[in-house]
């Protein structure tokens, strides 16, 4: 159209517009690259025979591919070098880093017995680690898996905006060739620029640059940036689709045990209950009968429960280590899943000597008492339970032996800041907190107390604790949000809103029906979760808000042929441009208020002019100093 110089600029301004999306496009993403690079192609795997080690100063190892490296295989890993798989450190010790997983900046010392994940990089030391998990499940892939699935799945709105955007570019290309065409003959516009008036082609150009979609083809960008600020918390969301899941959500309900507590019980008391005596007068109950009374029930609970996994077994066993106990012998067990195991004792060794086979059964205080001769007895024994010196706070196991039932005492801590986090989803985020467990009414209630929380359902099963997701996300009106680890916890949390889970403790069966994965091990980012997403949602819906803006702001002055195109595509850039920078706040902090975010901007802006004066008035002084 003999315009060109105004061609070139257009040129030059379209490509420095694509270039700073690109980059705000980049800096949004997660490098998932970047986490593929941190886990080597090779281990070194040893030869070992037996499990037996043979010194660290004469090793025989084979270099084999980190894929086909299997459970149980000990691998050799030198400083510097990364852990290849999940694994479990089996001698030597060593300082790791595994800030590039999960965000924590503080080095941790991995000793033996330790689990350490795959990608975590050894700053100093020479260790044996045994490989617990094979490559396609370890920690780092699981990552970059979920990570790409992630930025693959779209939100509602993005997909929205994707199929809009299809039928709107026909409509704005359509509207063009219409001005071009009947301009001229519906308002005498000239078909070329004139020096008087501009032409129809050059209007119909300008509408094509304004009210092209661009702008809001990158609303959706704020998604894409709050899951990479997630990822640099620890956070693993699976999917943009999940941010908008948890604004939606009105509820949040936590499980117990592993979650609000540290999920390992630490052993308290024992405390001998009915058919003890003391000062040789038979009494129901008692606080002891002989000196070695609770040594005496202490050995036979350690000899049932040895080599448990159950947690109130690790505890009794992990209290009984390195104390002079009297030595057991269990010759059969017999087990009742949920209730306790009955064992027959031989050769146990007494105050009084030797006793030969002895029946003896552990578990709950039901189980204990079901098993009494009579009603009368039954009843005692949970009289005596209840007027516990102790209180009824703590969880309970108790033992019988040769008729005489001990009580052990064993307290479930909750985790720290556990407290401030139910407050700030109370408070801040306005949400109704409750607790979903399995545990008794007792202990459910106690660390509901600490932590808080003042809506409990207790003795749940798995199906209890599903139904009660269903009928409180249909009784709210809204969306539920359950936070676990277990596989007890995978139908309630397949069926919330949004499952949350913490990695590090989560079976793999609640990792699978999660939609959000906490790889650090504290529940703190269930309360940023809630936070970001609805810090994104607000900056998608302001997005969109700024992208319609800006092209009806330039659409129609462009077809009026108020607006050169050079203006026109200014107006345009600037607009995409302005989309990609509100889009990019999504990785500051997110605040729960416009209150809370302008305190913020002032702290900030006060805490940058602070060093400014001190460096005036340092300076001031300088020149004021004789010579």
């Amino acid at each position: 159209m003999g315009n060109t110089l105004e061609g070139g600029l257009l040129l030059a301004m379209f490509n420095l517009a694509h270039i700073a999306e690109e980059i705000f496009t980049s800096r949004s993403m997660v490098d998932v690259k970047e986490l593929k690079e941190n886990h080597p192609d090779y281990a070194l795997v040893l030869d070992v025979n037996d499990d037996k080690l043979p010194d660290l100063c004469d090793l025989s190892y084979k270099s084999v591919p980190v894929h086909d490296v299997k459970v149980g295989s000990f691998i050799l890993v030198g400083a510097g070098e990364v852990v290849p798989v999940d694994c479990e450190v089996f001698q030597g010790s060593a300082t790791i880093t595994i800030e590039h997983l999960t965000g924590e900046i503080k080095p941790i010392e991995a000793k033996v017995g330790d689990r350490i994940p795959g990608g975590a990089r050894n700053l100093d030391g020479r260790m044996i680690v045994k490989a617990t998990k094979m490559w396609k499940e370890s920690t780092l892939n699981r990552i970059v898996q979920l990570t790409e699935e992630a930025q693959l799945n779209k939100p509602k709105l993005q997909r929205w905006l994707d199929e809009f955007g299809e039928h709107y570019s026909k409509v704005v290309v359509g509207l063009s060739i219409a001005v071009a065409l009947l301009g001229p003959l519906l308002f005498k516009w000239p078909f070329f620029s004139t020096s008087v008036c501009r032409g129809s082609v050059y209007r119909a150009l300008g509408l094509m640059v304004a009210a092209s979609p661009c702008a809001l083809a990158v609303a959706p960008l704020a998604y894409a940036t709050a899951i990479s600020s997630c990822a640099r918390k620890g956070i693993l969301l699976k999917g943009g689709q999940v941010l908008d899941a948890l604004a939606s959500c009105h509820t949040v309900a936590f499980d117990k045990t592993g979650t609000l507590t540290t999920g390992g019980l630490m052993f308290k008391a024992i405390e001998p209950i009915y058919g003890h005596v003391v000062r040789n007068e038979d009494m129901n109950f008692t606080s002891c009968c002989t000196p070695s009374c609770e040594k005496e029930a202490l050995a036979v609970a350690a000899a049932m429960e040895k080599g448990t996994t159950h947690p109130i077994g690790r505890a009794v066993v992990d209290h009984s280590v390195g104390k002079d106990l009297p030595s057991v012998s269990v010759e059969s067990f017999e087990y009742f899943p949920g209730r306790g195991l009955t064992a027959t004792l031989s050769n146990m060794e007494t105050g009084a000597g030797r006793v030969k086979l002895l029946k003896a059964s552990l578990g709950s205080v039901e189980f204990i008492a079901s098993l009494c001769k009579s009603e009368h007895e039954s009843r005692k024994i949970k009289e005596a339970v209840k007027a516990s010196s102790f209180g009824n706070d703590f969880v309970h196991a108790a033992l019988s032996v040769d008729e005489k039932v001990t009580l052990i005492h064993l307290e479930d801590k909750p985790r720290a800041g556990v407290s401030d986090v139910i407050a700030e989803l109370q408070d801040k985020a306005r949400l109704r907190v409750m607790m979903l467990t399995g545990d008794h009414e007792s202990s459910a209630r106690r660390v509901a107390k600490a932590v808080g929380i003042t809506e409990v359902h207790y003795s749940l099963k798995p199906e209890n604790k599903l139904n009660h997701v269903k009928s409180i996300s249909r009784d709210m009106g809204g969306g539920l949000i359950m936070v676990g680890e277990g596989i007890n916890d995978a139908p309630a949390l397949a069926a919330a809103t949004v499952g949350i889970v913490l990695a590090q403790r989560a079976s793999a069966t609640a990792i699978a029906v999660a939609d959000v994965l906490l790889l650090r091990d504290n529940i703190s980012g269930v309360p940023f979760c809630v936070a970001k997403s609805r810090q994104t949602t607000s900056l998608v819906k302001q997005n969109v808000a700024l992208a319609l803006t800006c092209i009806a702001l330039a659409s129609l002055p462009s077809v009026l042929g108020f607006l050169p195109l050079w203006l026109t595509v200014l107006l345009h850039e600037g607009g995409t441009l302005l989309v990609c920078l509100n889009s990019i706040r999504a990785l500051n902090e997110p605040k729960w208020s416009w209150g809370d975010d302008v305190w913020h901007w002032v702290k900030e802006f006060k805490s940058r002019r602070t060093p400014l004066k001190s460096d005036n008035t340092s300076s001031s002084k300088m020149q004021a100093a004789p010579l």
